[in-house]
């Protein structure tokens, strides 16, 4: 038996979690999931701003450079962004956190939600070292998710992945994030824009592709 269902249209987000206007950027995007649950899919790919391991960095040279978290931060809907003060050091480089949301991802889609948005809280609020695997384990088991599970982070085919991602947002023409694209659509959104002007766009990608697919087993 054939039925129609609601067409969804995809967006594919592309983010680095060592990128303060990523944060505002997942928050909006976050809440404008809620609203048109059923109606639109976002799918998270990585971006690498620093993608190699460079070794340590100049504590006070780092401090000075997060005071400019405070641009993100004083957007009315930002997230809480704190001038780097904790004993961690700072993050060598990014892919850590995305091998581990990578891992979430292979839970579940709650799973990743929740580490992904726990990367953001530790790093700018927190202030911890997410490229530390010691500080990124005990932040998945603060999620309940079992230990076993985050091993999956190791794989050399999450790192395959993570880096097959930053290529592919490359390629589609994101020289920056936070940069969104429809999954059916070569035009790339770069910025963290207020939630409204991501509205629109929403509503007029559902209107294009307005209607009803027909879905149903093959057999009925």
């Amino acid at each position: 038996m054939k039925f129609l269902v609601p067409r969804i249209v995809r967006f594919i987000a592309y983010s680095d979690y060592l990128c303060p206007w990523c944060w505002n950027a997942s928050r909006r995007i976050g809440r404008l999931e809620e609203e048109y649950r059923g109606r639109i899919e976002v799918l998270w790919r990585s971006y690498l701003l620093r993608p190699d391991e460079k070794g340590s960095r100049d504590p006070e040279k780092f401090r000075r450079y997060t005071q400019s978290w405070a641009g993100a931060g004083a957007e009315a809907d930002a997230g809480e962004f704190r001038v780097w003060s904790s004993q961690d050091p700072p993050p060598t480089h990014s892919l850590p956190a995305h091998r581990v949301a990578k891992a979430a991802a292979r839970v579940g889609s709650d799973a990743f939600r929740r580490v992904h948005d726990r990367l953001m809280v530790a790093y700018f609020t927190e202030n911890r070292d997410i490229s530390s695997f010691d500080v990124l384990l005990e932040l998945w088991l603060e999620q309940g998710l079992a230990a076993a599970d985050f091993e999956v982070a190791h794989l050399d085919e999450i790192e395959a992945q993570v880096l097959y991602e930053h290529d592919q947002a490359r390629e589609w023409g994101a020289n920056g994030v936070p940069a969104i694209r429809r999954a059916d659509n070569d035009a790339v959104i770069v910025g963290a824009h207020p939630e409204e002007l991501y509205r629109r766009w929403i509503d007029r990608s559902l209107e294009r592709g307005e209607g009803l697919v027909e879905a149903g087993s093959p057999s009925d």
